[in-house]
């Protein structure tokens, strides 16, 4: 069984703090529902029956969902998923952007919430609920998604990444990756990734997934299918173009009612900011909170702001009608695209979501939303925070116990820990003896300094600066004996540094730096069973899972 420790990581976002903590003023003003309170999941499963006819039909939505997944082999819960999403299955859905691999570790952290919340669910209300994975494709920042960490042969952490070979503002998962840029990104992967039982299997894997994969989005939705398609979980991406098709209703909602739904989302961000808050999202007068790909831009995702009656692009060189919006709406749904605004109540026209699962920056931001979801008679689904994990490796743990290392001494006081360490081991007292050396430099040298200043006054002020030169020089060859004698112990701070950079990487949360990928060279899959096997809680929290 794997060993699992819990760990209170810091929360940024005091917002999103305060819904976890189910505070009532930010549950009830903001939220409505509360994913800790066991009676908000009954009742909201039952909302959502009454609000049927605000969303896509099921045999729609699953027609769309089996189209996606046609490149894939489907497991046996997939398959089950799909046939229980066209007999009207709710859904728990979360989502996340297409990073390089899948990107940081909070990616997969996100999946196995939405697995272990579906199921949850399930069994409470008695009914099937299905897992489904969002991919955020149409988002357009490239230099966010590009990249993945690793942990190199040498102890170090190195970023791999892929850079963009045009200058379109596109989607990413219309930005096409060319089959030599896949294979030099794999090359740099297998030169940077250690040596182990599992390497060539994985290399090979990422290798063939690749080679199948036009965009960042395509081949991070073939990698999550390798993972989690045998455990159910279905994925779309919101830039697939028929879902766009059957998100034209909704589209036509957002640019029908834009100026209350602008109206809304301004009176809740005064409201959260009366409340003492930050915003964590750009909520902007004028702002139709809707992009769309311009294709006289090069396909450039442009934001449409509202001026003089027209809809139009900051710089006021694209401009269309109301009308005009409306009648492309119907001939190319594909060139419409969401913000983080909007996003919410596409999900929820397309999906039955009885639950969505999110970051601590998204808790914040979906605050803003409530209001919005009232104004098209909808209501925000049960926010369900994120589950968060660091994996601790058998090496990493035994070195912690060789250096009586807790995993808050090495979040919270990792340098004085092994400051405190070395000085340990320090039996000649080096830091002491060169600390008296210095008193009594200047005890001898300061009546000196008197003397001089007695028969010239600006003596006395060189001799200040000769003494703090000299005091300098003390202090330079103090750390020069301290170098020499902590290499007596370099075996022992590779060790240290090693935990640090394992744990807390780049100064961050592992989730946030590290990618899946390093366990899995390590692991195989045993990496991702121990995640989702480790205790669950529908208000979130972080799991140390011992390895």
């Amino acid at each position: 069984m794997t060993e699992v420790q819990k760990y209170e990581l810091p929360i940024a976002q005091q917002l999103a703090a305060d819904y976890i903590h189910g505070k009532p003023q930010v549950v009830e003003s903001l939220y409505g529902y509360y994913s800790g309170r066991n009676e908000d999941w009954a009742a909201r499963s039952a909302r959502l029956e009454q609000l049927a006819d605000k969303r896509l039909k099921p045999e729609e939505l699953a027609k769309v969902l089996r189209l996606y997944h046609q490149p894939f082999q489907l497991s046996e819960q997939q398959e089950r998923n799909l046939q229980l999403i066209e007999q009207g299955a709710q859904v728990v859905v979360g989502g996340q952007q297409a990073g390089l691999w899948t990107g940081q570790l909070l990616v997969i952290h996100k999946a196995v919430s939405i697995i272990q919340a579906a199921r949850a669910a399930s069994e409470q209300l008695g009914r099937p609920v299905v897992p489904v994975f969002w991919i955020a494709g149409e988002d357009h920042d490239w230099d966010e998604v590009n990249h993945t960490h690793v942990i190199a042969p040498d102890q170090s952490l190195k970023k791999l990444s892929i850079e963009k070979s045009s200058e379109q503002r596109t989607s990413v998962s219309r930005t096409p990756v060319s089959e030599q840029q896949w294979q030099q990104a794999i090359a740099e992967l297998a030169e940077q990734l250690p040596g182990s039982e599992f390497k060539e299997g994985l290399i090979a894997e990422l290798t063939h997934l690749s080679e199948q994969s036009e965009s960042l989005s395509t081949c991070f939705a073939a990698i999550m299918h390798s993972l989690f398609a045998a455990h159910g979980l279905l994925l779309i991406d919101s830039d697939f173009a028929p879902l766009r098709e059957l998100e034209r209703p909704m589209f036509k909602q957002l640019l029908e009612h834009n100026d209350q739904l602008e109206a809304a989302y301004l009176a809740s961000a005064a409201a959260i900011r009366e409340m003492g808050y930050s915003l964590q999202a750009d909520v902007t007068a004028g702002s139709s909170n809707l992009f769309i790909f311009a294709k006289q831009f090069g396909d450039d995702r442009i934001l449409l702001y509202k001026q003089d009656g027209s809809f139009q692009d900051r710089k006021a060189q694209l401009r269309l009608s109301y009308e005009e919006l409306l009648h492309l709406l119907e001939a190319e749904p594909s060139r419409f695209s969401n913000n983080v605004l909007t996003r919410p109540l596409m999900q929820d026209y397309v999906f039955p979501v009885l639950a969505t699962v999110l970051g601590p920056g998204e808790i914040s931001y979906w605050a803003l939303t409530g209001k919005a979801f009232a104004e098209l008679g909808m209501e925000m689904p049960i926010i369900v925070p994120r589950m968060s994990y660091t994996l601790v490796e058998g090496i990493i743990a035994k070195n912690m116990d060789k250096y009586g290392l807790s995993f808050h001494d090495v979040m919270d006081h990792y340098q004085e820990r092994k400051k405190g360490w070395l000085q340990q081991q320090d039996e000649l007292h080096i830091e002491q003896r060169f600390a008296e050396v210095k008193q009594q430099f200047i005890a001898m040298y300061e009546p000196l300094l008197e003397l001089a200043g007695s028969i010239q006054s600006g003596l006395a002020k060189l001799g200040d600066t000769n003494m703090a030169k000299i005091l300098e020089q003390i202090s330079y060859m103090e750390g020069k004996t301290i170098d020499a004698q902590e290499k007596q112990f370099e075996a022992a701070i590779r060790q240290l540094d090693r935990i640090e950079l394992s744990l807390k990487p780049a100064g961050k949360p592992q989730e946030r730096v590290l990618s899946m990928i390093s366990y899995w060279n390590r692991y195989d899959r045993a990496w991702l069973d121990a995640l989702l096997h480790a205790p669950y809680s529908r208000i979130g929290g972080h799991e140390i899972v011992f390895l």
